[in-house]
């Protein structure tokens, strides 16, 4: 019996994913839920398992394709199989796939007509592209389905600087860059699908918002203090380190509920105001920044939110956080410190309205009442987008973070 392997839900506004690599060939034994191959999004990187044992019988989608949900990846049949049928294994996987008719996620690109003849069928995210990167869509060649453009032309049409509109904004464009000699020591790589989307977000979330960023600093002397009183018996009885981003995400979450509009977001004419806490924290990988979520963080202990952000990084490296874990935050936390930044500017991620961003404690000399004193010192800022927060708020919100990380007795006591 034919079993078809298509692209899983891959989450919230995600509806296409790149092949990044096939882990099992054409005619490998496979178990039901084994991994067989791996897909890249804007947000993650996911594993597809088999539905059932048996063989992979056919690669429809190429290495590299741009597949959307629901799109046919491959075909196996059920049942008990031979480790290898020798007939696919006379032949490598490319040759077995290539040759395949080309599904609908990646046929060749059509000509200009047939893009402008599903103009009027245009999805809401190729249309807030083509409308936020004033471009005319009839110019950009589509690869979906009848014709139609997807968000995947849209965005190669932006990094290939084609399909501008004809404008006074366009035409103060910065130019393309045209063609360069490469240096023998240089290296060209393709920028991955996850580098390219995060790129493209960040610039749009600079084009969007009204974006100001204030600062900030944290005296952490208290905070330091009690993390070593405690930090023992802290992980002896709860069993997770003590860090300073659970107490930073406890403190951000009082001055959410004090300033609602920095947990807003704006959407059309509309502000929605989120009566819950989702935090995202940024983390690092080789891939790229990514920002797992803790969700409804106001139910959560100090302890909790602990362990949850260190089962993200441990998940984060290994590459095995799934789309679920990336939805729905509503204000993100983002420490440059631990790679030794002293100051930055971080950027919003839409479509939250703002992003605290920590930094390297140094120790500096400081005046404490009359005297000077060196203290480990934090430099805070906080991204914002001024259309739904101002400024009033903006610095009020920082300064009650600074409150409560110099006295985390606050945090205790809810004052």
């Amino acid at each position: 019996m034919a079993i078809e392997i298509t692209v899983p839900v891959l989450g919230e506004s995600v509806v296409e994913a790149t092949i990044a690599r096939w882990i099992k060939k054409a005619g490998d034994a496979v178990a039901a839920d084994e991994p067989v191959v791996e897909l890249e999004t804007d947000k993650v990187t996911l594993e597809v398992p088999a539905p059932v044992n048996g063989t992979l019988t056919d690669i429809i989608a190429a290495e590299g394709a741009t597949v959307e949900v629901g799109a046919l990846l491959a075909t196996m049949t059920e049942g008990s199989a031979p480790a290898k049928a020798p007939a696919k294994e006379s032949a490598p996987a490319e040759s077995k796939s290539e040759p395949a008719p080309a599904p609908a996620p990646t046929p060749a690109p059509t000509p200009a007509p047939a893009a402008s003849s599903a103009v009027q069928t245009l999805s809401p995210a190729v249309r807030r592209l083509i409308d936020e990167n004033n471009l005319n869509p009839a110019a950009i060649p589509a690869t979906g389905k009848d014709g139609r453009l997807t968000k995947s032309d849209v965005q190669d049409a932006i990094a290939k600087g084609i399909g501008k509109a004809s404008s006074p904004a366009a035409s103060s464009a910065p130019a393309v860059a045209g063609p360069r000699n490469d240096d023998p020591r240089e290296e060209r790589v393709p920028m991955s699908r996850l580098r390219r989307i995060i790129a493209q977000r960040l610039k749009e979330a600079q084009n969007t918002a009204a974006m100001l960023t204030t600062f900030n600093e944290v005296d952490m002397t208290e905070l330091m203090k009690l993390r070593s009183e405690y930090k023992e018996d802290f992980e002896k009885n709860h069993g997770a380190r003590l860090g300073f981003m659970g107490m930073f995400v406890k403190a951000a979450i009082t001055a959410l509920g004090e300033y609602p509009a920095v947990n807003a977001e704006i959407h059309g004419d509309d502000i929605i105001y989120k009566n819950f806490y989702n935090i995202g924290v940024a983390v690092g990988t080789p891939q790229g920044l990514v920002v797992p979520v803790l969700k409804d963080a106001q139910d959560l202990s100090l302890s909790d939110i602990e362990k949850t952000i260190a089962d993200f990084g441990m998940r984060a490296r290994d590459g095995k956080l799934g789309p679920a874990d990336m939805m729905n935050g509503t204000f993100t936390i983002s420490n440059g410190g631990v790679y030794g930044s002293l100051m930055s500017t971080p950027i919003i991620n839409p479509p939250q309205s703002a992003i605290l961003g920590m930094h390297k404690i140094q120790k500096r000399p400081v005046a404490v009442g009359d005297k000077i004193e060196i203290r480990p010192m934090m430099y805070l800022a906080l991204s914002y987008d001024h259309r739904i927060i101002d400024g009033r708020e903006a610095v009020s919100f920082l300064v009650r973070i600074k409150e409560s990380i110099e006295d985390p007795r606050r945090l205790l006591l809810g004052v």
